[in-house]
């Protein structure tokens, strides 16, 4: 391992590597056991980065010259390991260095496929990435029932599994399957496996209980070494079932991606390429193709998300000290509609503390705790949580008509109709009812903060906990401060984000915020573009070279066309310039129309017909280009303003709410570094949004 291959690295927190000799009972010779530990708790799991992948390598020259019996690698505890050490892909500059990333995991992790020492893996807990690769680089393997995450969640950062994943996975499981765990499930919001499902679906070869986890591993390799146990292998179908599986493969990344992730499209060629069962030319390719991957600005821009999302969302900018927050024993819940709904069963859930609902009648009410009640038993079906834990979560939740009841709640949360005046008649009310230093939050999606509190005793205690739909799913969390918010009502509710298991940004109390604003700034420009006559399926298909989750037309069916309409407004007040309200789109909303799309029953999409007589369009279409041009000028544009007005702190703040809340591709970087790279940045705002090297390839 060269110098300079290391320096690259220089923050690695190393993997060392430490071989024991064992005698085990039964075993012809000893068992040399690899351990695989960074000095770290499980909170900070082991990584391969050039000196991990250097103590590997030597652990398993100490091993083979023992001559053991067999080899096992397993690792610290509820750790078997997570792959690479992706901090520093970021400083490489030259391809030279991305290929030796590439090959040294390769060389190191062949040494046990090709071992005529039989070689196990005794994955002991969660095995992510070039951890799983290094497992199934392993003869044999065993998995502890409870180890943590099983996955390739490579995809999802807008990579491909490159230390041999894409050649092992196929040739044990089946392309089929091989396409599911990873393509779909990485694309699928990065599903993770269980070791019982990988168990079903071949990637392990049995499960054990994780009280005596090692031992029972020992003595099961044992069984295997001496014959007693046999390990059956499936017969890999390498014909249609293989093509079948890779056009799969090519559907679901045409649909999740279109495109626009091109390491994600290399993977089903690599998938494909395993077929051959020719290790030698299937880990060539996966060595050039990772290469080509790490020098890319998408890989970069998914590294970037990746922090962004693990460390800038831990430590939110401009959060007060986390010591001024209050304790919040008791939890009320204004309204018991769906959203309203949602939120009480979050809060039940998360901070288990007594929550109460309330609205305008009894029946309302019933309805309202019936439905978390509902969802509480789904949980439970699902096996998520136990029948006494079911019993005292609905124990927790009540209802009441009276506003008293909320006379000893610390935190109580709003979710009426989205108008001001009735927000604020509801804080008039409750500021009745609580305490002084009780904190009151709103869930609007655009409306003043500082307005809403402007008639209140105590203004200083209100505070924006804007969620996004669906609740349980989506983990933005928009923490707006008012103008009189004080530092212990916002660490409040910085503290409570974090019991809920949200992430959350700070952000001033500016019209929509941000999710929606920078959302209902570039779909006004698609509905404008529509309004002067451009064909629906023209406009909607505008955005597809960025990958987003979904087209334009359908995120408004989504959003719900009334809830869109009523955001348009609050922007065209605030910024008249900037934000028009379509006309167009106010008779969609007023004839009830939910939808501009309809799909016959073989999936086939077309305009409802109803709707292309109501829309009233001009005569001066514009192309797909055109229409995507405008777009992301627009999201140029007003990202820059948000940024001048310090509605966040850093462009990065902007990013992470769009990944985190509207789901923006990992790779695409949420939407700056896309602005960034595609010139759009500089040629609207004379600058880029971000440094060089920061989510793209070092000049």
């Amino acid at each position: 391992m060269s110098d300079e291959f290391a320096s690259l690295f220089p923050d690695e927190v190393v993997t060392k590597a430490f071989t024991r000799l064992l005698d085990v009972p039964g075993l012809p010779g000893k068992l040399a056991l690899v351990t695989i530990d960074n000095g770290h708790d499980h909170t900070r799991p082991s990584t391969f980065g050039p000196g991990g992948l250097a103590s590997l390598d030597a652990a398993l020259d100490e091993a083979f010259a023992a001559e053991p019996a067999a080899i096992a690698v397993t690792g610290k505890p509820f750790v078997f390991a997570v792959g690479a050490d992706l901090s520093g892909v970021k400083q490489i500059s030259e391809r030279k260095h991305a290929h030796q990333v590439a090959k040294t995991g390769h060389d190191v992790f062949r040494r046990l496929t090709e071992s005529e020492i039989p070689t196990f893996a005794f994955v002991n807990g969660a095995s992510l990435g070039g951890g799983l690769e290094l497992a199934l680089s392993c003869q044999y393997r065993t998995v502890s029932e409870g180890a943590g995450a099983i996955a390739f969640p490579e995809c999802f950062l807008g990579l491909f599994p490159g230390w041999g994943g894409t050649q092992l996975l196929p040739n044990l499981i089946g392309a089929d399957s091989a396409v599911t765990v990873i393509i779909e499930n990485a694309l699928n919001q990065n599903k993770m496996l269980n070791p019982k499902k990988a168990t079903a679906l071949g990637i392990f070869d049995v499960q054990l209980e994780a009280a005596d986890f090692l031992e029972e591993s020992l003595r099961w390799a044992v069984r295997v070494i001496n014959g007693e146990q046999t390990v059956p292998r499936p017969e890999i179908d390498r014909g249609q079932a293989w093509d079948d599986a890779v056009n799969r493969a090519k559907g679901i990344v045409e649909a999740r991606t279109h495109g626009a992730s091109p390491a994600v499209t290399k993977a089903v060629e690599l998938i494909d390429l395993a077929r051959d069962n020719d290790l030698d030319a299937g880990y060539a390719a996966e060595t050039e193709a990772l290469a080509d991957a790490l020098m890319s600005d998408e890989l970069r821009s998914g590294l970037y998300s990746f922090d962004l999302t693990q460390k800038r969302a831990k430590r939110p900018a401009g959060a007060p000290d986390k010591s001024l927050a209050r304790e919040v024993k008791k939890v009320g819940v204004v309204g018991a509609g769906l959203m309203a709904g949602q939120l009480a069963l979050l809060f039940v859930r998360r901070l288990k503390v007594p929550v109460v609902i309330t609205d305008i009648d009894q029946a309302r009410i019933d309805k309202g705790v019936g439905y978390i009640h509902g969802e509480i038993d789904k949980l439970a079906g699902k096996g998520r949580i136990s029948a006494d834990e079911v019993n005292r979560l609905k124990a927790l939740v009540t209802g009441s008509l009276d506003k008293g009841a909320f006379a000893d709640a610390d935190f109580v949360i709003e979710a009426v109709f989205e108008e001001m005046s009735v927000k604020q008649k509801v804080f008039g009310e409750l500021e009745e009812h609580l305490s002084p230093e009780a904190i009151l939050a709103t869930n609007t999606s655009s409306l003043s903060i500082t307005e809403m509190a402007s008639r209140l005793r105590n203004p200083e205690r209100v505070v924006g906990f804007h969620f996004f739909n669906p609740v349980a799913v989506l983990p933005l969390l928009e923490i707006v401060r008012g103008e009189k918010t004080d530092d212990a009502a916002l660490a409040t509710a910085f503290s409570v984000g974090k019991q809920l298991k949200k992430s959350c940004v700070l952000v001033k109390d500016a019209p929509a915020f941000v999710v929606n604003r920078l959302l209902t700034r570039f779909m006004g420009e698609v509905i404008a573009a529509v309004d002067e006559g451009t064909p629906f399926e023209v406009a909607d298909r505008a955005l597809t070279p960025l990958g987003l989750p979904m087209s334009p037309l359908v995120l408004l069916q989504l959003v719900g066309p009334a809830v869109a309409q009523h955001v348009n407004h609050t922007m065209h007040r605030a910024y008249p310039d900037r934000f028009g309200v379509s006309d167009n789109l106010q008779r969609f909303v007023d004839a009830g129309k939910a939808a501009v799309w309809q799909w016959d029953e073989q999936g086939n999409q077309k305009i409802d017909p109803e709707v292309a007589e109501l829309w009233q369009q001009g005569d001066n279409p514009s192309t797909e280009e055109q229409v995507r041009e405008r777009a992301l000028k627009a999201l140029a544009e007003e990202a820059g303003i948000m940024l001048d007005e310090g509605v966040v702190a850093e462009a990065q703040d902007l990013d992470l709410c769009m990944i985190l809340g509207a789901g923006w591709p990992f790779w695409l970087g949420g939407i700056t570094p896309y602005l960034d790279r595609s010139g759009v940045s500089e040629q609207v705002n004379g600058k880029r949004f971000l440094e060089p090297g920061v989510a793209s390839v070092p000049a």
